[in-house]
């Protein structure tokens, strides 16, 4: 591979040559030195660094710069290296900026201007940004190519899962000249796609998840058989949980059955998260979440379906789909929600080839000058409109109810109020979809009036409702009607405990009806559905565990 790279980023083709050339002449033996006189240049550099599979080991920009300032392009460089360590290059009077940058880009140091002479001002502080990225440096991963077709639910459904799970690809169509090449290199023709083509060259035609996983570099298989915490979801909960249980020196292992994240982590833009007050995506989120887990050495078992849950003794086994088992001293479950279904004639057969549940946030750039339409009026559906409205000419949102005031935070709403293209029918449902080999047209009804109307579109994107994912658990946990696991006060009716409970006290505030097996976050029956507080709740059942752990 080559050198990793250090980008220096200045308006001022003076000061960007000046940059350069001092870091040169102290690292240009180790590092690649690339020089970019504007922000958008600066990130088209880092695109095509990334798209090579190379590493990015110092990004060094400068505040003050049109159309992009530093703090803006070290926010959308994180998106493309986390890992790498950001420098923002400000005047005396700009200080106020670099304290900024620390909260919204977690910025690892600022420099004042001038920084002569380099051997006193700006080395030492390069120097301690290198020795901390070799400490944890970025994964060199050479480009993995998908090739497949526009209109493909499992050509979709690959990279969705490369996308949720971080995995940089690069998207080909099999009927263009280079996604044709590759099929021909591959001995593979149109019929087999979707065909992911791995970092050393293999091919592999309609993987599973689980095989793609285990060939793009997600652990699948646990390394243990038991463990002092086990964590089923990784969603905010599920990743607090494995960051505070593996922190305190918990055996820990977190198991998600599709990507890290959950819902939180396909949003575009949280806005509401304590301590980002220009917001933070779900993926950075989600990645920030992840890297702590791994740094505190807890394991991530990827595409890993738990099927079951029993007690044995004392400790608790999960049982997973291909008949495996783990067991533990303790287990959180933080599976949380999942998005209902919408139930109209020929969205089915549509799904992934223009209805999707959720943001699918890949298909964004290809809604370019089109008209789309998200079902739903929560906070999830407001924050894709406003991430679509970039790409898209025109946005409708479809609520049922009278406004969006029930149920979306008010920040929202007066975003969506603000953006011209984005459009809100209240009293309206979908009650068909219909196309040939991707959605083409959707019915839509008018509740109060009962008029029906057609409209032109190939994209519906649905956030409805949340059913908890807990019908694996079958009758191991109490669960409410709606069945959202039951814990804590919720379990004692007229002061008994719950059947069959063996311990001479009551469950803990987030423990179920089985002694040992906590829930956290959206799963829970009576949780706030926030990402704050889900984190919160996985912290939460790490100090419960140790409770129950040292009475044990």
């Amino acid at each position: 591979m080559p050198n990793p790279a250090i980008l220096t980023v200045d308006d001022d083709p003076a000061v960007s040559r000046a940059v350069a050339r001092d870091m040169r002449r102290r690292y240009g033996d180790r590092y690649r030195i690339v020089r970019a006189e504007s922000g958008l240049d600066a990130l088209d550099a880092l695109r095509e660094i990334k798209l090579r599979g190379e590493q990015v080991a110092v990004l060094l920009a400068d505040y003050r710069m049109p159309q992009m300032n530093g703090i803006q392009f070290l926010e959308a460089a994180m998106d493309l290296f986390p890992l790498a360590r950001r420098v923002l290059l400000t005047a005396y009077a700009d200080t106020d900026a670099a304290i900024d940058a620390i909260n919204i880009v977690d910025l690892d140091h600022y420099l004042l201007k001038p920084w002569n002479p380099p051997e006193e001002k700006l080395y030492p502080v390069v120097d301690a940004m290198l020795e901390a990225w070799l400490a944890t440096p970025d994964v060199a991963i050479p480009e993995t190519k998908v090739v497949g077709h526009r209109w493909s639910a499992r050509s979709f459904a690959v990279r969705d899962f490369l996308a949720r799970n971080l995995v940089p690809y690069r998207w080909l169509l099999a009927d263009e000249p280079e996604g044709g090449r590759l099929l021909t290199a591959a001995g593979m023709a149109a019929t087999d796609v979707p065909v992911v083509i791995t970092s050393d060259g293999k091919a592999l035609a309609r993987p599973s998840e689980t095989d793609l996983a285990a060939h793009v570099g997600l652990s699948t298989t646990p390394a243990l058989d038991f463990y002092d915490l086990a964590v089923v979801g990784a969603g905010p909960a599920g990743l607090g949980s494995a960051v505070y249980g593996a922190s305190e020196g918990l055996k820990t292992v977190l198991v998600e059955q599709r990507a890290t994240g959950g819902q939180a982590g396909q949003s575009s833009r949280i806005e509401n998260y304590l301590g980002f007050p220009d917001g933070v995506s779900g993926a950075q989120l989600t990645e920030r979440a992840r890297r702590q887990a791994l740094k505190f050495q807890a394991e991530l078992l990827t595409t890993r379906e738990v099927v079951g849950l029993e007690r044995c003794g004392s400790a608790t086994v999960l049982r997973f789909g291909d008949g495996t088992t783990i067991a533990a001293h303790t287990v959180v479950l933080a599976t949380g929600v999942s998005y209902r279904l919408l139930d109209a004639p020929g969205l089915a057969d549509l799904t992934g080839r223009g209805v999707f549940y959720g943001s699918a946030s890949t298909e964004a750039p290809n809604c370019s000058g089109e008209e789309i339409y998200i079902v739903g009026g929560a906070n999830s559906a407001g924050q894709a409109a406003v991430y679509f409205s970039q790409y898209a000419h025109k946005v409708h949102i479809l609520i049922r109810g009278d406004d969006l005031g029930r149920s979306m935070s008010q920040y929202l709403i007066d975003q969506i109020d603000a953006i011209p293209s984005i459009e809100v029918h209240p009293n309206t449902r979908v009650i068909e979809g219909e196309g040939g080999d991707h959605l083409e047209r959707l019915t839509l009804c008018d509740q109060k009036s009962g008029r029906t109307r057609t409209v032109d579109t190939s994209w519906l994107f649905v956030f409805i409702g949340a059913e908890p994912r807990t019908d694996w658990l079958g009758g191991a946990v109490a669960r409410d009607g709606n069945g959202f696991v039951l814990t804590g006060p919720d379990l004692l009716a007229e002061g008994r405990r719950p059947a069959g409970w063996s311990l001479p006290r009551d469950p803990y505030h987030l423990e179920s009806s089985m002694p040992g097996v906590f829930a956290a976050g959206d799963v829970r029956a009576g949780s706030v559905k926030r990402v704050a507080s889900a984190v919160g709740e996985g912290a939460m059942a790490v100090s419960l565990v140790h409770r129950y752990l040292e009475a044990q």
